[in-house]
């Protein structure tokens, strides 16, 4: 379920950020690499329907691991789903759990190369694997570049700013484009991320649910 969001009476936005946020925004990925593992659910959009990943990224070793679960479509690609910046390993379910066992059961594991293109999960689950880093980001540089804070909410109780990212490197025009939920010690409670081929925002809610340490899977069978 996606974390239930509060105004909490902050000025609107936007507006430069003071360097306490910058600073916060340059550690909220490192924050996720210190605490090598985050909870997680993904909502992933989709014209004739969505999908909803509810799991576990480990920061570290740069994998994810969950339960994918169709919303307001068939239940096709419901199942298990273990990924990799480079791979896709799933396990079709016909009727799939809300969380995943916490070690992957055997058999019918399948797996492809993950998409970097054309494929609403699989630039979700990048995504997802991307908000975390092994060191801060510049502080520095992200106001210049077009970081912005936008006003202060709660987030399951937890009272947040609300930033946006800096443009892309190379990619002049996109500040904006993600949008972070960050605690008063830079902690990442939510990402919002526009995607240019789908009509509604990536969205990432942290500590949905326990933390489950993210397990290999059995051997898996490539998909044809």
């Amino acid at each position: 379920m996606a974390a239930f969001l509060v105004a909490d009476g902050g000025a609107g936005g936007p507006r430069p950020l003071t360097a306490d946020e910058a600073n916060r925004l340059a550690i909220t990925r490192f924050r996720n690499y210190q605490a090598q593992g985050r909870a997680v659910t993904i909502t992933v959009p989709g014209t004739a329907g969505g999908l909803t990943v509810t799991g576990s990224v480990d920061y570290r070793r740069k994998v994810g691991y969950g339960v994918v679960q169709g919303t307001g479509r068939d239940k096709s690609s419901d199942g298990l789903i273990q990924w990799t910046p480079t791979s896709v390993h799933v396990r079709p379910m016909t009727d799939a759990p809300a969380h995943a066992p916490a070690s992957p059961p055997l058999p019918g594991w399948h797996d492809r190369p993950l998409l970097s293109s054309g494929s609403a999960l699989d630039t979700s689950l990048s995504i997802a694997l991307g908000l975390g880093g092994d060191r801060p980001d510049n502080a520095q540089l992200l106001p210049q570049n077009g970081a912005a804070w936008w006003g202060r909410e709660q987030v399951d109780g937890h009272r947040v700013d609300v930033m946006t990212g800096p443009s892309s490197p190379g990619h002049s025009g996109t500040a904006g484009n993600v949008r972070y939920w960050i605690g008063s010690d830079g902690t990442m409670y939510r990402v919002r991320v526009s995607v240019a081929s789908q009509p509604e925002p990536v969205v990432v809610d942290f500590d949905t649910h326990t933390y489950v340490p993210v397990k290999p899977i059995p051997v898996t069978t490539p998909t044809r």
